[in-house]
């Protein structure tokens, strides 16, 4: 996923005894000292490890590394490809061994990229990104999301640490066939929405489909409904974790009560907090669900699961013709260690499943590229259906951050908070006040 977006724990990193060296921070080669002719660097073998696990992200990852050991047979790929949850809790300790492995997705946020960045594990791009032309390739809205200041505080600035295949945006999956049964349109505004989760929940549906087991979908439920209450340059403050906005507000808390009163009308299905995030989304391919709130990286399961019965739309506004404002970004980007001893063979491989190239073979595997993807050719339906999203919502930059990057623990805070709040184990005020002394404490110290 953002994806998938969240870590499964924290980071903890040890202060230096006195006397020891504090770890070093990697520093990008100057640009006339990288080799990109991946052919001449003699025989590699470069370790891989991606969370592109899925049909279509397996498949993309499939086809584009068999090309790439096909034009270079020097290199050769031990390919190492884990759940998201899983790479999340490993990469940790193989970053801090003596081996780690030569490129890894690495998520985002400050509990991983960020965190690894600090501890010098990722070797920074920039010297690559002159001499392949990544900055023409990706738009700098894009690249923020890989961004990090070398002490790893600042997020969205700084060194270049890693490069993403796909895009991502936060949307409405909906099921066609069920929306003509029940009489429904896709809803054109929120209160349209709202309406037909009414509709289908007396028409004897599952109004809209989550499985919250893994804590983390539950954010992106509520990072949808917030873009409906709070301006985006506020969501944009607190997602990146800076100074200057507070979770405590009328809007945050309208926010909140909204989503305990779907729970209270029940639009979920019963035990929606006890189900896994993979079997929901399964549940959704076949008819369990007129709705789910879920990434584009779902597209392809959901796809051949249901076919052209399937739709996306971005979040409809408070207004037919509000700007459109969806939780995205990239998925997880590709970084280099920087324990790696093959750091040029490393990019030249980056490079390659990211070119022009690769966003074609992205495309035709059902997955969204986050570049070149005006230039990309699919058909009506499903896939055009999210494409269009995408494209609407970076053009009118409408993209807002997902909320667990706002602090190294915030993925683990927000997670269970939000648990609560759909337990209703806490008040909505409650919930708010657990988000911002996580928050608070952050960005006041964090320079």
């Amino acid at each position: 996923m953002r994806l998938a977006v969240l870590a499964a724990g924290v980071l903890v990193l040890t202060s230096c005894a006195p006397g020891s060296s504090a770890p070093p921070t990697p520093t990008s080669a100057p640009p006339s000292a990288v080799r990109t002719d991946a052919a001449a660097l003699g025989n590699v073998t470069l370790t891989v490890w991606d969370q592109e696990v899925r049909g279509g992200q397996a498949a993309q990852m499939k086809q584009l590394n068999d090309a790439f050991q096909a034009k270079y047979p020097n290199i050769k790929l031990n390919r190492v490809s884990r759940s998201f949850d899983d790479l999340n809790t490993t990469l940790r300790l193989a970053l801090s061994g003596n081996e780690p492995p030569d490129v890894v997705e690495a998520n985002n946020g400050r509990s991983s990229m960020g965190a690894f960045v600090k501890a010098g594990q990722l070797r920074p791009l920039d010297a690559y990104a002159d001499v392949y032309g990544w900055k023409r390739r990706y738009p700098e809205s894009v690249l923020r999301y890989s961004r990090y200041s070398a002490d790893g505080k600042l997020f969205g600035e700084g060194n270049l640490y890693g490069l993403p295949q796909v895009g991502e945006v936060v949307g409405v999956f909906y099921n066609r066939a069920k929306l003509t049964k029940l009489g429904l349109q896709p809803p054109k505004t929120w209160a349209d929405f709202e309406t037909s989760l009414a509709t289908a929940k007396a028409g004897g549906e599952v109004p809209l489909q989550l499985g919250n087991l893994d804590k983390w979908p539950a954010i992106h439920v509520f990072g949808t409904v917030q873009s409906r209450h709070v301006p985006p340059d506020q969501i944009g403050t607190l997602g990146f974790g800076r100074k200057g906005a507070t979770w405590n507000t009328p809007e945050n808390t309208a926010t909140a009560e909204q989503l305990v009163g779907w729970v209270d009308k029940g639009y979920f299905a019963k035990g929606f907090n006890g189900q896994g995030y993979d079997p929901a989304w399964q549940a959704f391919g076949k008819g369990q669900g007129v709705f789910m709130i879920a990434g584009t990286w779902l597209l392809a399961d959901l796809q051949k699961a249901l076919g052209d019965d399937l739709g996306f739309m971005l979040p409809p506004g408070v207004t037919a013709d509000a700007p459109p404002v969806a939780t995205g970004g990239t998925g997880l980007p590709f970084a280099i260690t920087a324990k790696s001893p093959n750091p040029d063979a490393a990019a030249a491989y980056i490079n390659f499943i990211t070119s022009a190239d690769a966003m074609k073979v992205l495309t035709a595997t059902g997955n969204l590229p986050v570049a070149e993807t005006g230039q990309q050719s699919v058909a009506k339906g499903p896939q055009q259906d999210v494409f269009t999203a995408f494209g609407t919502v970076t053009a009118k930059n409408g993209l807002v951050p997902y909320l667990d990057y706002a602090t190294p623990t915030f993925a683990d805070t927000l997670g269970a908070a939000l648990q609560d709040l759909l337990a209703e184990k806490a008040t909505p005020q409650e919930f708010l006040a657990t988000l911002e002394k996580d928050y608070k404490t952050f960005a006041e110290s964090n320079g």
